[in-house]
């Protein structure tokens, strides 16, 4: 982690080079607190989260309570229906996990310890502007490739 100037307790924004397009992957890996409430990692235009003008491509929200991982996303400052079908919940307290989010042509794939965990179709067309990486919420980061 070279970028330490940005990441205080838990929260990491990242630029994302010429932003998203298919074929891309990006990588969080990060050790979930003992006691954790949500993890939320986001893709958005601009990384200022009180910009509610910034189009997000994708919002995970791991929701430790509900053992969920909703997706959504924001376009023109409407966030759309969110989307919560799981095969399994892939994180636990205190453990370290791998994420990866790989971008396709029509979706979001997202594995977690290199098993597929849900997909999110695109609902912004325009992945370049997806130039923002922000991992927020009850972990701590070991690594954002």
């Amino acid at each position: 982690m070279e970028e330490k100037d940005k990441k205080e307790n838990g929260e990491y924004i990242g630029e994302i080079k010429g932003g998203m397009r298919p074929s891309m992957k990006l990588v969080v890996m990060g050790i979930v607190n003992k006691k954790p409430k949500s993890i939320e990692v986001t893709l958005s235009s601009k990384p200022q989260e009180e910009d509610t003008e910034a189009d997000v491509g994708l919002q995970l929200k791991v929701s430790f309570m509900e053992k969920a991982v909703q997706r959504n996303a924001r376009l023109a400052g409407k966030w759309g229906p969110s989307e919560n079908t799981l095969s399994f919940f892939p994180f636990a307290p205190g453990e370290a996990f791998k994420m990866e989010i790989v971008c396709e042509h029509q979706q979001f794939r997202i594995l977690v310890d290199g098993q597929p965990l849900c997909g999110f179709s695109h609902r912004l067309s325009q992945l370049a502007s997806l130039t923002a990486l922000r991992v927020f919420g009850d972990l701590q980061l070991t690594k954002v490739a």
